[in-house]
C-alpha cells in the first residue's frame, strides 16, 4: 500500500474538517479523489504529506509513519497543487532545475532529468521564457514538470488542469497516464469529471470530511439508483406526457425542458422499449430518442445532493 490514512481527524476549533477520514491507494494506481468545494480534500492531502498536524488517526506512505521529518519518504513524492508555484525571476529551465535539486543531489543526474521534465511537458521551445511570458496552459505544464523532474514515486495532483484550454488539458492527462506507466502512484483531484473518468482506476468521494462512497467507476455507478438517463427529443413541447411516464414502475424522474424529455430509470433491461411504447400508444410524435448510462457527475450528484461545481 503507498498510502494508507485510518480514522484521520482534523479541527479547526468547532469546525471538522477531517471526520474520521479513511483512505487507502496501492501501487500503480491513478486514484480519483473528489468532493465539492469544503469537502475536506486539500486539508486531507496536506495532512497526508505531514504538512498538518491532526488530531487523531495515522497516515502511512510507503508502508512506514508519515511524519514531518519523514525525508526519505518525501524523496520520493512529487506534488502539484492547483495554486501554481513558480519563481517569476527564473526562466522556464532554471525553475525546472531549482525543484528538481532540492530532491537529487548529483548535478549531473540532475541535468538530465531536468531535460526529460522539459521534453516531458513539451516545453523545448519556451526553455529561456520566463513564466510571465507563458499562457495559462504553458503555465500549467511548467507547474507540473516542477513537481515530477525528480521521477517521484508519488505523485499527487490537485486540479492541475483548472483554467487551462483543451489542447494543454489533452497533453496533461496523457502526460499522467505516462507518468503511471512509467511506474507511478498518482492521487488525482479535480472538477472536472470526464477527466477523473478518464484516467482513473479507482475512485473516492469526499463529503463534509470524510469518504462516503469508492470504488472503480463501474463499481460506483452501481451503487446509485438510476440505471439509465432516456433523452427524448419531442416535435412539440408537451408537459401532459409527464403524469403517466412518472406512473411507470421504473421511472425515477421524468421532466421537460422545451422540447427535450429526459427521463432518469432504475436498471432494467427494456426501459428504453417501454418508454418507446409509452410514446407512441399516447401518439407524442418524437425525432430522436437516446440512452445513456449514468456518468460520474450523476453518481456524484446522487450520492452527496451536490453539484461538483458548487
Amino acid at each position: 500500500m503507498v498510502v494508507k490514512v485510518n480514522n484521520l481527524v482534523k479541527r479547526y476549533g468547532d469546525l471538522i474538517a477531517l471526520d474520521h477520514f479513511n483512505l487507502e491507494v496501492r501501487e500503480g494506481e491513478v486514484f480519483g479523489l473528489l468532493g465539492p468545494n469544503g469537502s475536506g480534500k486539500t486539508t486531507a492531502i496536506n495532512c497526508i504529506l505531514s504538512l498538518l498536524k491532526y488530531d487523531k488517526g495515522s497516515v502511512e506512505v510507503f508502508g512506514k509513519p508519515m511524519q514531518p521529518d519523514s525525508y526519505e519518504a518525501k524523496r520520493n513524492i512529487g506534488i502539484v497543487m492547483q495554486n501554481v508555484a513558480v519563481f517569476n525571476e527564473l526562466t522556464v529551465k532554471e525553475n525546472i532545475s531549482y525543484f528538481c535539486g532540492l530532491y537529487v543531489n548529483d548535478k549531473q543526474r540532475c541535468k538530465g532529468l531536468v531535460e526529460e521534465a522539459i521534453q516531458f511537458v513539451g516545453l523545448e521551445h519556451y526553455t529561456k521564457f520566463y513564466p510571465k511570458k507563458l499562457s495559462g496552459g504553458l503555465l500549467r505544464r511548467l507547474n507540473i514538470a516542477c513537481g515530477i523532474a525528480h521521477k517521484p514515486k508519488l505523485i499527487i495532483l490537485d486540479e492541475p488542469t483548472v483554467a487551462v484550454d483543451p489542447q494543454s488539458r489533452n497533453s496533461i492527462l496523457e502526460g499522467i497516464l505516462r507518468l503511471n506507466s512509467e511506474g507511478a502512484t498518482v492521487i488525482y483531484t479535480s472538477h472536472y469529471m470526464e477527466e477523473v473518468e478518464q484516467i482513473c482506476s479507482r475512485i473516492a468521494i469526499m463529503d463534509k470530511g470524510k469518504v462516503i462512497a469508492a470504488g472503480t467507476t463501474n463499481e460506483l455507478k452501481g451503487m446509485i439508483k438510476t440505471g439509465e438517463k432516456i433523452t427524448a427529443e419531442l416535435l412539440r413541447s408537451d408537459a401532459g406526457v409527464l403524469g403517466g411516464l412518472r406512473q411507470l414502475p421504473f421511472v425515477i424522474s421524468a421532466e421537460v425542458a422545451g422540447t427535450q424529455l429526459v427521463v432518469k430509470s432504475e436498471h432494467g433491461k427494456n426501459n428504453l422499449a417501454a418508454v418507446l411504447d409509452y410514446l407512441n400508444t399516447h401518439h407524442i410524435a418524437y425525432g430522436r430518442i437516446f440512452c445513456e448510462l449514468p456518468t460520474l457527475n450523476d453518481v456524484f450528484l446522487e450520492i452527496t445532493g451536490k453539484e461538483l461545481r458548487d
